[in-house]
């Protein structure tokens, strides 16, 4: 397909824009790398929120969503909407402890909570497993998310793609590289309006196209239980238009998505209990009450306002494309803005997507460099280098990393299998990723253990069982549990000194007794229900804004109106949590 050349001036001023503003803070986060990996700790909720909203908005985002629609219809959507549990516990238990935290990344911690060989071990290879591993894997995924869509657009042969891939790659790594998280928020907060934008257009513009003939003719083209935010009960194939079909979620899959996967599983940017780049952006923050408006604010934003625009335009997808292969349904959304933008609008779709795909991409460089720099090489390799050093390694390892990533791209199909399992193999590490805050028992064992054993329960059951998902998460979270907690009071605990002085500086809530009596700090009184009462409250409003807007959209004036109240409830009654004196 060929572009009209104002859908190239469109491009390239978004570029040139970017660039620029990035660039602007190439000063100010050279200073240091708290600078450098947390903006100088001084980003507001509103630009720290929309950052993690845009991070978490990748160029696979919508065509991820378009897959699952076709092939569960919305309540498909379940595999990440069960998020939202665990996200609204990282916003009310967690957020404030990571700011008060003090450190520069998350897995610095395993050293202030942990003590002995065992703590650093484990944070020299979360270092070398989150930041050069698992980063460069993510990356290689949404490499591959975009060179589908540039595939799809220009017809760019396969052979190619990772020359178009390296160059987008390079403009993002250049200022990420220059401006820190500080360059890479701002950008983040222009790409997520420029985004969000675009993708609602392309929603409002095919569901009123001539094919699907509005929101009506949409819900007269397709049996009604595709529209059904929760799953159907019935567990058999559905028909659809023609050949097409729709599989609803097991009540099964449902249950394991909100009673285990949320707390159980770990996974990069859903960790339980905060993590990864989501604590780095709450370590950002101002201050506590900024760190914690910043995360209930992504929550929101993340789980109940974005996903819309993508679902109507996956539905519309079922539709228009009937033929796609089961493979192939993610491409839908890619097709739906090829044959329906007219001039101008392309352009501004594709910018979307770049700006989806710079808004992660920059994280993860920026994220992944974090821990290669602050947890391995300023650790273990040259601990008395200085600031100066210390930033200049920063800019040459995002470089690296970025080569790293290509390289892995390139290899992307021979390494699906494995990114699966390693998402798989995180089912039973979340429990101890929370309780380490709140129990002063959990070691640096506990969480070796519950980071090795989904792997060998995992291996095992692929290698012996034909048991599938669900049923293989309710094993494999029930063998770790059992492992870490049989090691934890196998193995000695933490060093005394080492959790004195981890209370002192979080003062966190829970069972920290024997502890505490070492102290001759007085106990201040249990937050733990408040914390409860705000997260209950967070889920409510999560989901009554999520459901409430679908129902808008559907034309479900009651739906929406009970919905709406909701919402209005739990809003205040998180008003009223969070002006609680004993709260912040």
């Amino acid at each position: 397909m060929t572009l009209h050349i104002i859908d190239w001036l469109i491009i390239v001023l978004f570029l040139v824009l970017i660039l620029g503003v990035g660039l602007t803070f190439t000063k100010q986060a050279g200073k240091n790398v708290e600078s450098f990996f947390l903006g100088g700790r001084n980003l507001p909720w509103w630009i720290a929120g929309t950052s993690m909203v845009a991070t978490t908005f990748a160029a696979d985002t919508p065509l991820l969503v378009t897959e699952l629609v076709a092939q569960s219809g919305v309540s498909g959507n379940w595999l990440w909407w069960n998020g939202l549990i665990g996200g609204m516990l990282a916003t009310f238990f967690f957020a404030k402890l990571w700011r008060k935290a003090n450190i520069i990344t998350d897995v610095e911690l395993t050293e202030l909570r942990y003590s002995g060989k065992a703590a650093a071990f484990l944070r020299g290879f979360k270092a070398v497993y989150l930041g050069i591993f698992m980063n460069a894997v993510i990356i290689a995924w949404v490499n591959v998310a975009l060179g589908a869509l540039l595939t799809v657009f220009f017809g760019i042969p396969e052979n190619q793609l990772i020359f178009y891939l390296a160059g987008a790659m390079f403009v993002v790594m250049l200022y990420s590289s220059l401006s820190g998280l500080l360059g890479v928020a701002v950008t983040d907060f222009i790409q997520f309006i420029v985004a969000m934008t675009g993708c609602i257009i392309l929603a409002i513009v095919v569901v009123n196209s001539d094919q699907i003939g509005g929101i009506v003719g949409l819900q007269e083209k397709l049996p009604a239980a595709t529209f059904n935010f929760f799953p159907s009960i019935e567990l058999s194939m559905q028909s659809l238009v023609e050949t097409t079909q729709v599989l609803s979620i097991s009540l099964a899959t449902f249950l394991a998505f909100i009673g285990v996967q949320w707390w159980a599983s770990w996974y990069p940017g859903a960790e339980p209990g905060g993590g990864g780049y989501i604590a780095q952006r709450m370590m950002s923050a101002k201050n506590e009450e900024h760190a914690l408006k910043a995360t209930l604010f992504f929550q929101i934003a993340h789980y109940a306002l974005r996903p819309w625009p993508w679902i109507l335009v996956g539905l519309c997808a079922i539709v228009l494309y009937p033929d796609l292969s089961a493979t192939d349904k993610k491409l839908g959304y890619a097709l739906a803005m090829r044959d329906f933008l007219p001039t101008g609008l392309k352009g501004l779709l594709l910018v979307a997507f770049f700006a989806a795909y710079m808004s992660t991409i920059s994280t993860q460089l920026n994220w992944g460099t974090s821990y290669i720099v602050n947890d391995l090489y300023h650790r273990f390799l040259r601990p008395n280098a200085t600031q100066k050093q210390l930033v200049m390694a920063s800019r040459l390892n995002t470089f690296l990393l970025m080569l790293v990533a290509l390289i892995v791209t390139t290899q992307i199909q021979t390494l699906e299998s494995v990114f699966k399992f390693m998402i798989e193999c995180g089912a039973g590490l979340g429990a101890v990723l929370i309780l380490r805050w709140y129990w002063w028992r959990i070691n640096a064992v506990s969480e070796i253990v519950a980071t090795i054993a989904p792997f060998i329960v995992f291996t095992l059951i692929k290698l012996y069982t034909d048991l599938a998902f669900p049923y293989s998460l309710f094993i494999t979270v029930s063998f770790t549990t059992i492992a870490w907690i049989i090691a934890t009071f196998l193995t000695q605990p933490t060093d005394l000194q080492v959790l004195k002085n981890f209370y002192i500086r979080i003062q966190p809530d829970g069972f920290w007794k024997p502890v505490t009596k070492h102290l001759s700090i007085r106990a201040k009184k249990s937050q733990i229900p408040l914390l409860l009462t705000g997260w209950l409250l967070g889920i409510g409003l999560g989901y009554a804004c999520l459901f409430g807007l679908g129902k808008l959209i559907f034309a479900d004036w009651q739906g929406a109106t009970i919905y709406g109240i909701i919402a209005i409830i739990c809003l205040w009654g998180i008003n009223k949590v969070l002006k609680n004196n004993d709260f912040l």
